[in-house]
């Protein structure tokens, strides 16, 4: 060979060298020939196109993560954590990963949820246009002001845990027209996955008089909450011949509650009355309160003391004290822990393992939360749609139907509500909450 031709051959083979190495020669690997039989393969690192980067689907929490209702919400979430991880954080074949933020409505000043915190937290998840469910909130107050905010954001869909108001989802419920003000768009976005207290009210009030009460005094803390199961209750109690002494809000500021109770101590014929049914939530002062008619009227033997699932915590029995709080009773929607079905009972088996021993009741629905989001977001996939998509993943989300969950098998109705109606009350006995009975 003479040396101009080797020459040029060698230029011709670095030119080669050169183009493979700036993929210009090789073919891409989806179109590659397979290799002949015998023939020994190249490492598939070397000949597979590069998976496709998982697109990001955010999630956010809106809760009070400060103040006296941590108790319950730190296991919420919990267990919306646990859930996220037996889904490895992903969904959709791996397509798409789930990244999940636990925020705070809740502010230091006021030692519970805020109303310009939560405010602040669903115009920030309307703006940010890669999170597809807000999973709040646990106060009925802050749904009121998120759900305008989320509605008009795709809209944003929103899950609760918690809330219990009957308004926020049924007209009937509330001020005419009210409801239906709150979606903008005409379409709803807000779903939980707790009975709301039409339910529970009613049920109070009929498991009152199944204690031997004939009269009742009435408290509220004169917040959406406290007040509309305190409505409720008062509404149904007349209804069933229980006789309603007094019903009045409080301040959930006041220094003692002395004075009140030494009025209600002689306000049933000079006497005090069967039973006290409150409807608060433990952040505003609910542990105080219970202290007072301890002091003024004794032991909850004497004149009952009920409440709603808003003092259900280990939270009001310490503030209160065991010996105080010793008998007193609250209900929850649901039934008790050890009543769960197996999916509930597998939970509560991995929540136990990861967290701890598990009392607090809302943990669960902390968890079906989180499932719901997660399954909306695969039923989307599965019908071929885009879960980037926010009204997408609201549709999926009200589209549940005969889901078998945690909490046992239930759909969604029009509303947003959870076909599940079941009540349990608690009492406490020796400085716990321990399971009663279960009503309808």
């Amino acid at each position: 060979m003479n040396k101009r031709l080797f020459a040029l051959l060698s230029v011709l083979v670095l030119a080669s060298m050169v183009l493979v190495a700036c993929g210009g020669a090789a073919a891409p690997a989806a179109t590659q020939a397979p290799a002949a039989s015998g023939a020994t393969e190249a490492p598939a690192a070397a000949t597979e196109a590069p998976a496709a980067e998982a697109i990001t689907l955010k999630i956010v929490s809106s809760l009070p993560m400060t103040g006296s209702s941590l108790t319950q919400t730190q296991t919420i979430v919990n267990a919306m954590q646990l859930r996220l991880e037996q889904a490895n954080y992903s969904a959709c074949g791996g397509a798409y990963t789930l990244e999940y933020e636990a925020w705070d409505d809740a502010s230091a000043a006021l030692g519970k949820w805020d109303p310009a915190v939560e405010t602040e937290n669903a115009n920030k998840a309307a703006a940010d246009t890669a999170i597809i469910a807000y999973l709040g909130t646990f106060n009925s107050g802050a749904a009121m002001l998120s759900i305008p905010i989320l509605n008009a954001a795709g809209p944003l869909t929103m899950i609760s845990p918690a809330n219990t108001n009957p308004g926020l989802t049924k007209a009937d419920k509330d001020l005419p027209g009210v409801t239906d003000s709150r979606y903008p768009t005409g379409v709803r976005n807000y779903s939980r996955v707790v009975a709301a207290d039409d339910i529970q009210g009613k049920v109070a009030a009929n498991f009152v008089k199944s204690l031997g009460a004939t009269s009742v005094y009435i408290l509220d803390d004169q917040e959406l909450y406290g007040k509309g199961v305190a409505d409720v209750f008062d509404a149904t109690a007349q209804e069933i011949g229980l006789t309603v002494v007094g019903h009045e809000g409080i301040d959930p500021k006041a220094a003692d509650y002395k004075a009140l109770m030494t009025k209600i101590s002689t306000s049933n014929a000079g006497g005090p009355p069967d039973a006290i049914y409150v409807g608060m939530v433990v952040d505003n002062n609910a542990s105080q309160l219970l202290k007072d008619k301890f002091a003024i009227m004794g032991d909850n033997e004497k004149v009952k003391y009920v409440g709603p699932d808003g003092i259900q915590t280990q939270a009001f029995i310490d503030g209160a004290g065991a010996d105080t709080a010793e008998g007193a009773y609250a209900s929850v929607a649901g039934v008790a822990l050890d009543k769960l079905p197996p999916a509930g009972l597998q939970f509560v088996k991995d929540y136990t393992a990861k967290f701890g021993n598990l009392t607090e009741p809302y943990a669960v629905y902390g968890y079906e939360t989180m499932n719901v989001a997660i399954k909306a977001i695969e039923d989307v996939c599965a019908a071929g749609g885009d879960p980037t998509d926010r009204a997408a993943v609201n549709s999926a989300v009200f589209a549940i139907k005969d889901f078998d969950g945690a909490l046992g098998n239930w759909s969604f109705d029009a509303n947003g509500d959870a076909s599940l109606t079941d009540m349990t009350f608690y009492q406490v006995q020796k400085g716990a909450y321990v399971p009663v009975g279960t009503f309808k």
